[in-house]
């Protein structure tokens, strides 16, 4: 009778299904015929994104990895295909990952993320939420669209990170990830130089973007983002690669990495953006101090001051336009670096009646929504003076204390990580991060993706760097152990 029962179920069920195929079969007919090509495509998309998010939620990892993929790529999206708000995908995928998350996990693997690091973006989450009543009047419109990227996009994804980036191999995956994605981006950068420009990438050169990324009528690379953003995060990837290759004793490896350097390299000074040179300095600078070694400190504190020197007091390459705009970094009289001093002490000036300043959102992209205030009509060109222009003296006081707060404490952290290729790793991505942070002082970097996301999930990496070193230390006591078991096991035939 169960068996019977079963067959019975099992036949209905076929038959619901049938029914319902022929029912969508004829609904997705008919409306192809009235609609044309719209329906198959959406229907298409649909069924792509139901698959995606069956795998989502078997694996909260799909989400983030997908995040990360896609920030690197939003700038392409926007230009190439359009018609959408792009950046609002960002925020679906937190939403989603988080959601799988939540189910996913359980109660006990959240208590990861009780820390000081998620703490603090909360609390400077809390402080931009407040900021929507700032004294100075600035507009909600332009308060909700800068507090996305200020404080909303980190304080949602690094708890995120901590819970499913959570293993050691997570680590291996992002370093892969994204140095491969700035390949990717680093190739499109080469390519707009040499080969041309794809349809949309042209249109941004035609309108606004022309006035900043045509210089005397050369072009600046800017690959999926703007210079400024293209060449800062190529500039650390440089020392990334470098930094791994020199960690790594395999020589395949070493090659590689060597050669994602050049392509990393040269695409930096295609984008002819001064601030990726304080980018670089930074971050090398870092990479040689977090190693503590004396050799290593000796010899790259040499070679840093060779190429300083050389760039400072020398006419080497200066037949080249990439070079010598580099060099102009080291111009204190360069009339760009002037004007954002003269930018500052007009601020200075405004802003000493201002402890809160005027507000988010009421300069720079989204300042139309506030063109009735007169920090509507200033370019910051700088994230640390946006910060200070937006929150005022005791905002940039806590976002400047904060940061600096976090990567002395990630310093700490690595230096007492004891498996010497973690180490090398970590150095690698903070070391990354402290040069997207430093170099933020010329640019707006920090603030946009993919830098942002490479800063927030690499503190937590770092983070989560002891308990990595714990796994691989206890690795290794098992395979120790299991060898002197095996060594002990065999026989020894008696003479």
């Amino acid at each position: 009778m169960q068996r019977d029962s079963n067959h019975l179920f099992l036949k209905k069920s076929r038959i619901k299904f049938l029914i319902f195929g022929l029912l969508i079969a004829g609904i997705s007919s008919f409306a192809t015929a009235k609609l044309e090509l719209l329906v198959p495509v959406v229907l298409a998309l649909l069924a792509v994104f139901t698959v995606y998010l069956i795998f989502l939620f078997r694996n909260p990892k799909v989400g983030l990895v997908t995040l990360v993929i896609y920030c690197f790529l939003l700038g392409f999206l926007g230009r190439e295909i359009g018609g959408l708000s792009y950046g609002m995908g960002i925020e679906l995928l937190l939403i989603l990952t988080w959601l799988s998350s939540l189910i996913y996990y359980k109660r006990e693997d959240w208590l990861v993320i009780r820390n000081d690091l998620s703490l603090l973006f909360l609390i400077w989450f809390i402080v931009s939420v407040i900021e929507v009543i700032n004294p100075a009047g600035a507009s909600v419109m332009g308060w909700l669209m800068e507090i996305r990227s200020v404080a909303l996009y980190p304080v949602l994804l690094i708890p995120l990170s901590f819970i499913v980036f959570n293993k050691k191999s997570d680590l291996d995956l992002f370093i892969k990830l994204i140095l491969g994605l700035a390949l990717i981006a680093a190739l499109n950068g080469i390519k707009q130089i040499h080969f041309g420009l794809f349809p949309g990438e042209q249109r941004f050169i035609d309108g606004p973007g022309g006035a900043t990324h045509l210089i005397f009528g050369k072009l600046r690379a800017f690959s999926f983002y703007d210079a400024g953003q293209f060449g800062a995060f190529e500039a650390v990837f440089v020392v990334m690669a470098v930094v791994l290759a020199l960690g790594s004793s395999k020589l395949w490896k070493k090659v590689t990495l060597l050669t994602l350097a050049g392509f990393y390299g040269y695409a930096m000074l295609l984008s002819g953006t001064r601030g990726a040179f304080f980018a670089l300095v930074v971050a090398a600078i870092f990479a040689i101090f977090l190693t503590k070694n004396f050799k290593v400190l000796f010899l790259g504190g040499l070679f840093m001051a060779i190429f300083l020197g050389g760039l400072k007091y020398t006419t080497i390459g200066s037949n080249y336009y990439e070079i010598n705009r580099f060099r102009s970094s080291l111009d204190p009289e360069d009339p760009s670096l002037n004007v954002r001093f003269n930018t500052q002490r007009i601020l200075r000036e405004y802003l000493s009646s201002r402890p809160f300043g005027g507000g988010l959102g009421v300069l720079g992209a989204f300042s139309e929504y506030n063109q009735d205030k007169f920090l509507s009509i200033i370019q910051p060109d700088s994230y640390w003076v946006k910060i200070w222009a937006m929150y005022g003296i005791v905002g940039l006081t806590l976002w400047f204390s904060m940061l600096m707060y976090i990567l002395g404490k990630c310093c700490g952290i690595i230096w007492m990580i004891q498996d010497k290729k973690l180490k090398v790793k970590l150095i690698a991505i903070l070391s990354a991060s402290a040069g997207i942070f430093f170099c933020s002082y010329g640019n707006e970097v920090i603030n946009n993706m993919p830098s942002s996301l490479i800063v927030c999930i690499s503190f937590v990496l770092v983070y989560l760097g002891p308990k990595f070193d714990k796994e691989i230390a206890e690795e290794k006591l098992i395979d120790a152990n299991n060898r002197i078991v095996a060594n002990s096991l065999i026989v020894v035939k008696p003479i």
